[in-house]
């Protein structure tokens, strides 16, 4: 990203977030415009897609705690400056912006470059960097879907102008995660290192599983005679043969049957699958069913499963 850029744009703005939030609240507020604004719940709106691409510009910045500080520093130097060559014996923008920071004023100052001021602030020794400048990161944004992010896998990004950029996704990357590949930025003007690319992944939703950690959770259907008497089920598990599990007579909607190892497997460890029982109730019942279902309640003892909440609540 050019350091004009920082200027021009207010990424705190463009997230609709104070300057003051924090990682966690950027992280939820980013993923609820991700979701918004991604090209696939969009297609064929250019306006959504260029949103998207400024909310995932904005939040690579600012979810990196070194480039949020570097670009408070230069945005605190005041937005709507100017870089222009300069011409006609006038000098450029450069010195007319800043020349008065560092005691100069009314001409004679002498020319420094944007980079000479970004040393003296972030290290750089008798306020100007002294050493090679390396380049500049550069962004970029991909979107995965769900199995691969959860297997991981090699891709290719084409750079505009540039050689393809190979980049190893790792196994389990989670929405919103940000990839930084050393090297791939922009090259160094003086011979210094270069930038590094720093890839933002949004993760596709799975039609049946859903991320808990490094958990995946499924809503598994039951009937209302299993529920009731117990049963054997079989449950889907991600990329593999379903399992089979023993739902306890009595099982109520919402118990977890936990299939260990069957997870997510990062090299943090490995996650379980967790199977979250729903009890299906028919839409049409038989005559021959409806009439043995009343004799079932019938034959029930006379009591309401909700007079322990409803006492709860006038409490």
């Amino acid at each position: 990203m050019a350091s004009q850029d920082w200027f021009d744009k207010d990424f705190y703005a463009v997230l609709g977030v104070s300057k003051d939030v924090s990682e966690a609240d950027l992280k939820k507020v980013y993923r609820k415009l991700a979701r918004q604004y991604h090209p696939d719940s969009n297609p064929g709106d250019a306006a959504a897609e260029a949103k998207f691409k400024e909310i995932s510009e904005a939040h690579s910045v600012l979810s990196d705690p070194e480039l949020r500080r570097e670009y408070d520093q230069i945005r605190a130097m005041g937005s709507g400056a100017r870089f222009t060559a300069g011409g006609g014996g006038q000098a450029g923008g450069f010195e007319d912006v800043f020349g008065g920071m560092f005691g100069n004023r009314g001409g004679g100052y002498q020319s420094a470059s944007f980079e000479d001021l970004l040393g003296g602030m972030f290290g750089g020794q008798g306020g100007f960097r002294t050493g090679p400048t390396p380049g500049r990161d550069i962004s970029a944004a991909t979107t995965l879907d769900f199995v691969t992010a959860i297997k991981g896998e090699t891709i290719k990004l084409q750079a505009a102008g540039g050689a393809p950029i190979t980049v190893k996704i790792p196994a389990g990357v989670s929405d919103g995660q940000k990839i930084k590949v050393k090297g791939k930025g922009e090259p160094s003007p003086n011979g210094g290192p270069a930038g590094d690319l720093v890839l933002t992944v949004t993760v596709r939703k799975h039609p049946v599983f859903e991320r808990d950690g490094l958990n995946l959770r499924v809503t598994v259907p039951v009937t209302f005679t299993e529920a009731a008497l117990g049963a054997t089920i079989e449950v889907p598990t991600l990329g593999g043969e379903p399992v089979k599990l023993r739902v306890a007579p009595g099982t109520p909607s919402g118990r977890i049957l936990r299939v260990k190892g069957r997870g997510v497997t990062t090299t943090k460890g490995s996650g379980d699958l967790l199977a979250e029982v729903e009890v299906a109730v028919p839409s049409r019942i038989p005559d021959a069913a409806l009439a043995a279902l009343k004799e079932f309640a019938a034959a029930m003892p006379d009591e309401n499963p909700r007079a322990e909440l409803l006492e709860k609540a006038k409490a």
